[in-house]
């Protein structure tokens, strides 16, 4: 009976985990309750946190302090590693317009806050702290921590007050931005389902399907050439699977030469095929892979370390195996593979040869289901150890009073960002299941959040209970509203922006899932993600930046 009574002692491990168990578990349970169609989620633990600490029932400063930074790393590493591989593409797509609009918010959000602090005097630390709940931005929270902590003539107080006004206007800041959805909605009289159809014609039109046709070679110039010379001169962007002749199919390796009358299986998108066909004479109707013959096609997974970052050209599939990779399958899209193109972790490739030919080619190229599941450990900690490097070099800003830092917010998620995108560096693979990466950003959230809501229950009820805590929820709730309806006004009626992009950008210069979920829940599909990652990164960095200079700035 002893041994379980001291298990509720403060100081010792064995509390301090029974305490964050507690908190985590109890907050994932409040989280999943539904009120409006939305829940909390993980915002749950926060508030299981609060209670605790107002109870009484909390962590030693030191064990505290530690676990929540750590959870925050965690965090922002899984958030970098999802957000990475196709960071940089979404930014050359159409990037810049979209981050100008969450970089606008962002920036509008910290100004009203700033401006909040100095006329109603409710001092920097509670209008930060106000500014990243309303935000339901936990890293920028963590970020002005850190810099409060440089600070050594900031209050006593200043972290809990920051905790405080993270607290109180976290709430709305959730349920603010789904409001903030149904103004914009309104106001422009939006039909979500034509948006959506709407959204989908446009990213057809941007990334067009691949299909198959065939083709009849009539064009006298051709004969003799090879199917390598064939393809430099109707362009890369399309790949000869299959050449019929005299009753017999064969893969078209690169160096077979055509003969009129041949007939040729062809991929590509519509338009690159009707280039090709321009040139090579017309279009054939038989149908080759429905045709008898020993040729198949299948994926094959690309897990083989020596493979990543070599370019498909490079293997030689071809002249080594007989087959031909017809396309590749990365985070979900579809493309002809171009000259030049690195081979990432896990991507498909849709290969054609014969049945004995293609497992020799996937033995090369791994094709190992166990490998692609299992997270490469390694990278973790070397991430994140860079990661602290990176967030702690101070950067000098003039006019500043002290150097800002990317912090262990920023710091590991720009490290994160970087090594997805690498995909490997050196003999480090720098690749993480799903499932793990899931698991590890909910990991860290849920013990950041639980030990935010510990630090700040102890004062959470007086101040709720006064007018001061009245004050705090309804200007937490002015810099929640008022930038996103702006941003969703000048979204629709300035740039002309389609609903499904607009609820993706507003969720993404939130940093807000609980928004993103609702938006997905709103048009049946995850089709807001898509602007919800283009805009994330800059946005977090932002946020955590921002967050440090005004707290430099404003008590520096």
């Amino acid at each position: 009976m002893h041994a379980i009574i001291d298990l509720f002692r403060e100081g010792s491990v064995a509390h301090a985990i029974l305490v964050l168990s507690l908190a985590v578990s109890a907050g994932l349970a409040l989280g999943q309750i539904r009120v409006l169609k939305v829940s909390l989620g993980v915002g749950g633990v926060l508030f299981t946190g609060l209670l605790l600490g107002h109870l009484g029932i909390t962590v030693d400063a030191p064990t505290m302090d530690f676990v929540r930074e750590f959870g925050l790393i965690l965090f922002v590493y899984a958030i970098g590693l999802q957000v990475g591989p196709g960071f940089f593409a979404s930014l050359r797509k159409r990037g810049l317009p979209l981050n100008l609009l969450a970089a606008g918010i962002v920036l509008g959000g910290t100004g009203l806050a700033a401006l909040i602090a100095w006329l109603s005097g409710i001092g920097i630390p509670t209008a930060v702290g106000l500014l990243s709940g309303a935000v339901t931005n936990t890293p920028s929270l963590g970020a002005a921590q850190q810099a409060l902590k440089d600070l050594p003539a900031a209050r006593a107080d200043a972290v809990q007050l920051l905790g405080l006004g993270y607290a109180l206007a976290y709430p709305f800041g959730i349920f603010g931005i789904l409001f903030t959805f149904q103004v914009v909605r309104r106001l422009f009289s939006i039909d979500p389902e034509a948006e959506r159809k709407v959204f989908q014609r446009s990213e057809r039109r941007d990334v067009p399907s691949i299909i198959t046709k065939d083709f009849e070679v009539a064009n006298p110039n051709l004969a003799g050439k090879t199917v390598d010379e064939l393809l430099e001169v109707t362009g890369r962007g399309v790949v000869v699977t299959r050449v019929y002749r005299a009753g017999v199919q064969r893969v078209a390796l690169h160096d077979f030469r055509l003969e009129a009358g041949d007939a040729l299986h062809a991929v590509g998108t519509a338009s690159r095929l009707e280039a090709f066909r321009v040139i090579v004479g017309k279009e054939s109707g038989l149908g080759l892979p429905t045709m008898p013959s020993d040729i198949v096609f299948r994926p094959v997974v690309v897990t083989k370390k020596e493979v990543v970052g070599r370019e498909i050209d490079d293997l030689g599939l071809d002249e080594a195996y007989g087959v031909i990779v017809t396309r590749v399958i990365r985070a979900g899209i579809e493309f002809t593979p171009a000259k030049g193109l690195p081979l990432s972790f896990g991507d498909r490739l849709m290969v054609v040869g014969e049945a004995t030919a293609i497992e020799r080619a996937a033995k090369e190229l791994g094709d190992s289901r166990e490998d692609l599941e299992k997270p490469q450990i390694v990278p973790i900690f070397v991430g994140i150890a860079l990661g602290v490097l990176v967030g702690s070099w101070p950067i000098e800003i003039p006019g500043v009073p002290a150097p800002v830092k990317l912090g262990l917010a920023g710091g590991p998620l720009l490290v994160a960002i970087l090594l997805a995108r690498l995909g490997k560096v050196g003999p480090i693979l720098v690749y993480m299941p799903n499932a793990a990466k899931s698991l590890l950003r909910e990991f860290g959230i849920a013990l950041f959040l639980a030990c935010v809501g510990l630090k700040a229950g102890e004062k959470l009820i007086p101040v709720l209970m006064s007018r001061q805590g009245l004050l705090w929820v309804g200007l937490g709730a002015l810099i929640t509203v008022v930038p996103l309806v702006v941003g969703g006004i000048v979204a629709r009626a300035a740039m002309k922006l389609d609903f499904v992009t607009i609820t993706g950008v507003l969720s993404g210069s939130m940093t807000d899932p609980p928004a993103l979920a609702y938006a997905t829940q709103l048009f049946g599909s995850d089709a807001p993600s898509i602007a919800y990652a283009t805009v994330y990164p800059l946005t977090m960095l932002l946020r955590v930046v921002l967050a440090q200079l005004f707290v430099l700035v404003g008590l520096g």
